[in-house]
């Protein structure tokens, strides 16, 4: 038996209209391609986080080094101070107990300092676990509220870069986002700068001796203009005797890679400060006052990834610099419009 036709002509037998099959197709190729465009937004924004994983697994290794290196140094003094009391023939049990009673005081700070340095290894692993965990959970379904997090985030990177920690440490503990932010690492650059900014390279020469083997692998001469810094100091204040030590003990080992600069400002020994020879004024003129600007610019901006070699950029550098920072900016305040839309 025949099935008579549905009364809008759409049997099972019926031709489907142009009309009808081009309405489904453009349905059909929006529904599937409206998931891509979403998952298209989230991998270009995903690309941009680079650092935001970067910076807590850095500070994790570094963390670990640190540590290992301590306790090594520590558990080297101790087995060769029980040598030489088991090698010993002479000593007397007094003096055995009081060096065993010196061992074991020294081996309590060792387990105490493990402690805390596996207390500050697996804060570093938290906070890495946390960040992967927050990636893993960006997908199209839950975009948007992945994106207001990120909005936050960037608020307290800009609020944390103009030097408002309060503001930014508030709205990361009222957004519960403290393991996302880096707020710590921006004050530590604070430290380092307003530290120049006094004419106290102390701060800064301590962050160099914490991140010695990142400075030497990117050749770095931070460190080297930081003990330029003080040599010339020392000659502007006219204490000779004391400026030849320090050159022999810190400047002398950058001889062999930064000659010429070497040899320039050990000729300063032979002017005093107010010399008007315009070779040797110019050293004698305090070099943090050419570095501060460019400091204070870019030291947060690089978060630690060699940020002293961007003292050596021109002006247009600088420029271009920035705004590739602000294109950065403008790509994600896109992206977080087109996804609200």
């Amino acid at each position: 038996m025949e099935i008579d036709p549905l009364p809008n002509g759409s049997g099972s037998n019926a031709a489907t209209s142009p009309e009808t099959a081009a309405t489904t197709t453009a349905i059909t190729v929006t529904s599937n391609t409206a998931p891509s465009s979403k998952l298209s937004h989230l991998t270009e924004s995903l690309k941009l986080e680079h650092q935001f994983l970067r910076v807590p697994f850095e500070h994790f290794k570094k963390t670990i080094r640190t540590n290992h290196r301590t306790v090594e140094k520590e558990v080297s003094a101790v087995i060769s101070s029980v040598t030489d009391v088991a090698d010993s023939d002479d000593i007397s049990k007094d003096d055995a107990i009081l060096s065993l009673t010196s061992l074991v005081s020294r081996l309590q700070g060792i387990k105490r300092k493990l402690e805390e340095g596996s207390h500050a290894e697996n804060l570093q692993a938290h906070r890495c676990r946390a960040r992967l965990d927050h990636l893993d959970s960006a997908d199209a379904e839950n975009l948007s509220e992945w994106n207001n997090v990120r909005l936050k985030r960037i608020l307290v990177d800009y609020m944390s870069r103009m030097s408002y920690y309060d503001s930014a440490m508030k709205l990361a503990e009222s957004s519960n986002i403290q393991e996302l932010v880096d707020i710590d690492v921006f004050q530590e650059a604070k430290k380092v700068i307003d530290g120049l900014r006094n004419q106290e390279v102390g701060p800064a020469l301590a962050w160099c001796a914490d991140n010695k083997s990142r400075l030497k692998k990117s050749k770095s001469k931070f460190e080297f203009q930081l003990r330029l810094q003080e040599f010339v100091e020392l000659v502007r204040a006219e204490n000779y005797m004391r400026a030849i030590s320090y050159a022999r003990r810190y400047l002398s080992p950058w001889g062999a890679t930064h000659l010429k600069e070497f040899q320039r400002v050990m000729a300063t020994l032979a002017f005093r400060s107010h010399t008007e020879c315009a070779k040797y004024k110019v050293n004698l003129i305090p070099l943090l006052n050419r570095l501060l600007v460019q400091v204070s610019l870019f030291a947060c901006y690089a978060q630690w990834n060699d940020w002293f070699t961007m003292l050596k950029m021109k002006e247009q550098e600088i420029i271009d610099a920035k705004i590739k920072h602000i294109n950065c900016l403008i790509y994600i305040i896109n992206d977080l419009i087109n996804v609200a839309h």
